[in-house]
């Protein structure tokens, strides 16, 4: 699809701060709209300027509060869309509900399913988002989708600050090939954790496949929400004769308990992006030093650019 119109940004209320770091990164101003909500919690949203023919990029992840800062989104484009914008393209750098990819147990949703259907009929053209939980959930879009990764912008961190008897540890079986890109470009060595899972958010480490005596181990997921399962594989490592151990993720969703398990854990520094706005427990570790930020905004600008001007953004895959 090609577009001759201007590039805009909007963004809803779920990450202000990562809207506006975008604009910074693209050299424009975050798009004048109005974002309030009506005295019984309805969303109550107005573009404030002219948008028939330009390339609308909204930013909004759908992270807690997810329901709400969902229906922002579908409100937004629909809006959007009835304004005459050419294209508008949802940029989702967190994508709630991905966890309910499929059917699993008897009688449960895939859910992720129905929030792309929802997204598809709102009138989005296209979506870019990051490290979903899941990546066959791009083909529950009917239009197409950029799936970035946040590993360049986390890699480069460890690159930049090296550590030393390095091995890479995959919290699970199924982040394996996470764990494996990560290890290749840090050229650390790879550990699998066999984990059983008993019940949603309750996790149990079983075994540690592979040598952690006497390294520095650094687990890699994509998320982490209530902590239970990297704080339990920190356990297993320090249990098996690990040094020192880190971890990064892309999505601190960290609800519950999540800052108490990680504030009691073994695990000694954490790396996390901006996909998501740190809960104001979260900003504690982050000035006690146990817990590092990495913006993503460079990443999802680049991004944005190349789907404007219609060039490649295979580029920014590791």
């Amino acid at each position: 699809m090609s577009v001759t119109g201007d590039i805009k940004i909007f963004t809803g209320n779920a990450h202000v701060g990562l809207a506006e770091s975008i604009c910074r990164k693209l050299n424009c101003d975050l798009g004048m709209a109005s974002t309030g909500r009506f005295s019984d919690g309805e969303f109550n949203f107005q573009i404030r300027e002219n948008v028939r023919g330009a390339d609308v990029f909204i930013i909004q992840p759908t992270c807690p509060p997810t329901d709400q800062n969902l229906m922002e989104l579908l409100i937004m484009l629909d809006t959007f869309k009835r304004a005459s914008a050419e294209r508008v393209t949802a940029v989702i750098p967190y994508f709630g509900y991905a966890r309910s990819d499929k059917k699993d147990r008897p009688r449960v949703p895939i859910a992720a399913k129905l929030i792309a259907n929802l997204i598809n009929t709102a009138g989005t053209d296209r979506i870019l988002t990051l490290d979903l939980h899941a990546a066959q959930i791009q083909g529950f879009f009917d239009i197409p989708v950029d799936h970035l990764y946040a590993a360049p912008v986390i890699v480069n961190y460890f690159q930049t600050n090296p550590i030393e008897n390095l091995v890479v540890v995959a919290p699970d079986t199924g982040g394996a090939e996470r764990a494996r890109a990560y290890a290749k470009r840090l050229d650390a060595g790879l550990v699998l954790v066999d984990k059983r899972r008993e019940k949603a958010n309750v996790a149990e480490v079983m075994n540690v496949v592979g040598e952690v005596e006497g390294m520095n181990c650094l687990i890699v997921d994509d998320m982490c929400d209530t902590g239970g399962t990297i704080c339990k594989v920190a356990g297993a490592l320090h249990s098996n004769g690990a040094n020192e151990i880190y971890a990064c993720f892309s999505h601190a969703v960290l609800s519950g308990n999540a800052i108490e398990n990680l504030a009691n854990s073994h695990i000694k520094k954490i790396i996390v992006t901006d996909t998501i706005p740190l809960c104001e427990k979260g900003r504690g570790l982050k000035e006690e030093g146990r817990i590092e930020v990495l913006s993503v905004a460079e990443l999802l600008a680049t991004a944005i650019k190349s789907i404007h001007d219609e060039t490649s953004v295979s580029f920014l895959f590791i």
